[in-house]
């Protein structure tokens, strides 16, 4: 029996990466409708604020007579709440369906157990703890969300074999240090997508000049946020532009704004990254990709805030420079590229 639950499980993770970037702040979910080892059904929440994957597996059983009969597999304990859509709890106990296979109970306090809790009283059979870890890693940004009230961090920068990430430039005028391939260009731009926000400081807004845009990926640029805590940055900044929602957090109370450009004032006197984080959370922001220098990168690392890293380290040396960010944690993946150019993925040691 646990080899097959297992079997469509891992089907049901598969379906709900599906929703990768678009479901923002709400779950992945993939769900899976099963009669005599057969799928009769499936469906994964496609888009925040649309049907959810029970919902959508339900649908696309052609013989609903068979639902009684049957088992339903989803990689996140059902909803018990009112939301943006009425509660899967109760459409599953209403059509009777026999079983239900949950890998990971819901952390959100509107469910925790109540889902499961609501369906067995319905008469329902229910299992769970079926691929428990795999279903946490792949909703590890809502898991982040709802355990530590902010969003989830993702730490990125690229380095030289000797360990600089840049060589001692004033301005964008001069050409900064290369040290990605067009390979990895891509696969950060996929990350892009995959997060709600990204975020630069002043000095790297300053001297790179960037866009911080997704046009190497298909899928939503996220929303840019940059630090600007004097108003350095100048009207033809191409952060400033206001061709994509840019968040600025600032000590000036009358910084300049405009199109999609908005200004968020906050106290650099006191745990800037704290309140950069409640803000962001309150906005609804459940993940960052931080690509700033090392500057800012480190003090996300000193605070211990930060959940994954994504260093590309290439083969170049350099004499001097500035030095890349110093950071300890558990290596969880480690690929080459061509160009001699290696892309570690690395996760914050565990945290009590």
């Amino acid at each position: 029996m646990r080899q097959t639950d297992e079997k469509y499980m891992w089907r049901c993770l598969q379906l709900a990466k599906k929703g990768e970037g678009a479901t923002k702040t709400n779950p992945m979910v993939g769900c899976v409708i099963v009669h005599n080892n057969t799928i009769i059904g499936e469906g994964y929440h496609r888009k925040i604020g649309e049907p959810h994957a029970e919902v959508n597996a339900i649908n696309s059983v052609k013989e609903k007579s068979l639902l009684t009969k049957s088992t339903m597999y989803v990689s996140l304990e059902p909803c018990s709440h009112h939301g943006l859509t009425p509660p899967c709890a109760e459409l599953i106990a209403s059509k009777k369906i026999q079983r239900v296979v949950v890998a990971v109970t819901d952390p959100d306090t509107r469910v925790a157990g109540r889902g499961i809790e609501f369906l067995k009283k319905a008469g329902t059979e229910v299992t769970v703890g079926v691929l428990e870890n795999e279903a946490k890693e792949l909703n590890r940004f809502f898991f982040v969300n709802k355990a530590y009230k902010r969003p989830y961090i993702i730490l990125k920068w690229a380095q030289t074999k000797n360990g600089f990430i840049d060589t001692n430039r004033l301005d964008y005028t001069t050409p900064a240090l290369k040290l990605s391939n067009s390979i990895t260009q891509s696969i950060v731009h996929k990350l892009r997508t995959q997060t709600m926000g990204i975020m630069v400081g002043t000095n790297t807004a300053l001297k790179d000049n960037p866009t911080l845009t997704a046009r190497k990926w298909s899928g939503d640029n996220p929303v840019r946020i940059v630090i600007d805590r004097t108003g350095k940055l100048s009207a033809g900044s191409n952060l400033l532009a206001g061709d994509v929602k840019t968040l600025v957090f600032t000590e000036i109370d009358n910084y300049p704004v405009s199109n999609n450009i908005i200004s968020i004032c906050i106290n650099f006197n006191d745990s800037v990254n704290e309140q950069i984080l409640d803000r962001l959370f309150d906005l609804n922001i459940g993940s960052i990709l931080i690509e700033g220098g090392t500057f800012l990168i480190s003090s996300f690392i000193d605070k211990n805030l930060w959940d994954e890293s994504f260093i590309e380290v290439s083969d170049k040396e350099i004499v001097s420079g500035i030095s890349a960010p110093l950071i300890h944690g558990d290596l969880i993946n480690a690929k080459k590229y061509i160009d001699s150019l290696h892309f570690h993925i690395m996760k914050a040691i565990s945290r009590n």
